[in-house]
């Protein structure tokens, strides 16, 4: 048993844990009202950038399918997806997940963009988005691989302006098989591979005659005719207008 002058601070320790529960009880129902006003904040923000991303969406998808039209995709449709994530996934970015769909044949059914669309399509489809988002593009460097796959004459060239519309912006690096895209360039390099006892690759910066030689030669194939010549210093001429 405690001893009698034990009894004063064993009482003071009771009131204190007595105080304790008591403050506790409230300090759990302030901090059970100010969670359930950050919530409502927190859900009241989230469905005013959902509302704002779905109206940018609808404008996104709009102005890529004016994109897609010379491109030769005209019948491809392009749509960004605004879902709705579980209370687990939210975060500081919302509520929401983004993802681009689409469909490259009339009627299919839209799927993720790197699933349905092949090299060249995918190509197309981010050239027409940094065509869009030219103005809030962060990325300093574009690499394109033969964005132009599968397409020639007007359809090439409107690649090409296209692409020499963001270089204007960014730094954009492609490879090309059209002579249409490669004689918008500001600077051309020619990329061979020689096969001998190893392989080795060489990179020429073509200038002057070398880069109508080049252009000439991939309008007409070995031999290079004097027709393809001035087919090829007019394409150069255009691309200095």
């Amino acid at each position: 048993m405690s001893k009698s002058h034990d009894l004063p601070r064993l009482a003071e320790e009771m009131r204190q844990r007595l105080a304790a529960i008591d403050g506790g009880e409230q300090d759990l129902k302030r901090l059970e009202a100010e969670a359930a006003e950050k919530r409502g904040a927190y859900e009241a923000a989230a469905r005013k950038l959902t509302e704002a991303r779905q109206a940018a969406a609808e404008r996104l998808d709009a102005e890529v399918r004016g994109e897609l039209e010379p491109l030769r995709m005209g019948g491809a449709r392009f749509i960004t997806r605004v879902t709705a994530q579980p209370e687990t996934q939210w975060g500081e970015n919302g509520a929401d997940r983004i993802a681009f769909e689409v469909a490259t044949n009339p009627g299919a059914t839209p799927g993720p963009i790197a699933k349905i669309a092949s090299g060249g399509e995918l190509s197309r489809f981010m050239l027409a988005l940094k065509v869009v988002l030219a103005e809030v593009g962060e990325t300093p460097v574009l690499v394109f691989d033969e964005v132009d796959r599968g397409v020639g004459g007007a359809t090439a060239d409107a690649v090409g302006e296209r692409l020499q519309g963001l270089a204007r912006q960014f730094q954009v690096l492609v490879v090309t098989h059209s002579p249409q895209v490669a004689a918008r360039a500001g600077h051309q390099w020619l990329i061979a591979k020689q096969i001998g006892e190893s392989a080795t690759t060489t990179v020429t910066e073509l200038v002057e005659d070398a880069r109508r030689e080049e252009i000439a030669r991939m309008l007409s194939g070995a031999e290079i005719t004097g027709e393809a010549r001035a087919a090829a210093d007019r394409l150069l001429e255009g691309q200095m207008a």
